[in-house]
């Protein structure tokens, strides 16, 4: 029986390609999460005097490209070779990682310029995006499409777990340069992969052509999509107000449990045991509906609403296993929706648009978090993702809600005279 479990949750892993990938991008997702923890650790405690406004405001132009250069990301994707264009954006991601590591090794980084390089860093992660989660359909085709989104989450969450720890230990040993240093080179085994990918078992989708309106011609897309649009405001909530992880856990950590750099990444490592947990419940499941969106964003507002209200540190620990697990269920089950229904041609503007809200959001809800988080607390900060995670359910719901009453009304309307019933 366990057996079984196994190769139902990890079938994806069967295929050559995809195994080569998920290793790579195991290395490489360490690496990225040691510099999030290491540039959080930078600006909170060395370049400013604990300024949570300050993380929030290197936050959100590290994500604000996903925005910005919406137009142009998701038509990227779908017109050009996906595997050549992450060669790019990776090789890029890794020498800018290695150049913050130099200067922040000797002494000279300061404020304006981790402005620079998280802008910098978030404008070629906007193009890498859309990319990395369309590639994955033609390395293991549309039947496992799921099962790999899942894995893929897994992975990220793995690294999840691994690298804050691993940063928090970089930090108070030999300081967070060092974390930069090790990140740029993680990047180089997700381009080693790439390299050695056997392009001939690839399953390549039709590309879209390159022409004018391409943007625009992905807006119309959604646009007459109701459930598209249902998960695109529930994406925004959450992705804007909610998962401002840096900012609830850094502020948490240093203001309210006072903990140092080892005890900041053993919070984050904490978290990434519940969303583990619930990329591996995504991975064993056969199919994505509607209902798990409601439940996860659900689930994610009490999390945050429990980790507000946290009494101490293991409390407040447990707290983000649930948020977790929660906030996984959301994203795998909206992103294997959202492209199992999406045409191929269709698939990267889709998926950068998804993009674009849950990390372009950044830029407006992660000031205004680390506003709250400077002014009132961190507690009334996590309350505000208490908020969006309510929400976000409540427009589920109502999306359901409608389109159970547009059902219902089409299978009562009678017949019109003279028409056969069948």
């Amino acid at each position: 029986m366990l057996s079984a479990w196994a190769a139902g949750t990890f079938r994806s892993l069967r295929v050559y390609n995809y195994r080569l990938w998920a290793a790579g991008s195991l290395v490489s997702n360490i690496g990225t999460w040691m510099q999030r923890i290491a540039q959080d650790w930078l600006v909170l405690t060395e370049l400013t005097h604990h300024s949570a406004a300050q993380v929030g405001i290197v936050t959100g132009l590290q994500f604000g490209p996903q925005l910005l250069f919406l137009p142009w990301t998701g038509a990227a994707a779908d017109i050009f070779n996906q595997r050549k264009l992450m060669l790019i954006t990776q090789s890029v991601m890794g020498l800018l990682a290695i150049a913050l590591g130099l200067m922040t090794l000797g002494g000279t980084i300061q404020l304006w310029q981790v402005y620079i390089f998280a802008f910098a860093l978030g404008t070629a992660a906007a193009f890498d995006a859309p990319a990395r989660q369309t590639f994955v359909s033609e390395m293991v085709g549309e039947e496992d499409l799921a099962n790999a989104v899942a894995l893929n989450s897994m992975t990220f969450n793995g690294a999840r777990m691994i690298g804050p720890a691993a940063a928090g230990l970089l930090i108070g040993s030999v300081g967070t340069g060092w974390a930069f240093l090790l990140n740029g080179v993680s990047y180089f085994a997700v381009v080693v992969s790439l390299l050695m990918l056997r392009t001939k078992e690839l399953h390549p989708t039709q590309r879209a052509r390159l022409m004018r309106g391409s943007f625009a011609e992905g807006l119309r897309y959604v646009r007459g999509r109701a459930d598209l649009i249902a998960m695109l405001v529930m994406l925004f909530l959450i992705g804007t107000f909610g998962m401002n992880f840096a900012i609830y856990t850094s502020t948490m950590a240093v203001r309210i449990f006072h903990a140092d750099a080892g005890g900041y990444g053993v919070l984050s490592s904490m978290m990434a045991i519940g969303t583990i947990t619930g990329a591996l419940i995504a991975a064993g499941r056969t199919r994505s509906t509607f209902a798990q969106l409601i439940v996860g964003t659900g689930a994610f507002g009490l999390g945050c609403a429990f980790a507000a209200l946290a009494p101490g540190y293991w409390y407040y620990g447990a707290a983000l296993v649930m948020i977790g697990i929660a906030s996984l269920s959301f994203l795998n089950s909206s992103n294997s929706l959202m492209q199992l229904t999406t045409e191929p041609t269709m698939r990267g503007r889709v998926m950068a648009i998804r993009m674009a809200i849950v990390m372009g959001g950044t830029p407006l809800g992660a000031p205004l978090v680390g506003w709250v988080a400077d002014q009132f607390g961190p507690r009334q900060a996590l309350a505000v993702g208490a908020v969006s995670g309510f929400l976000a359910a409540l427009v589920g719901v109502v999306h359901v809600a409608r389109t159970d009453n547009i059902n219902r009304a089409s299978r009562e309307i009678p017949p019109t005279p003279g028409e056969s019933l069948k």
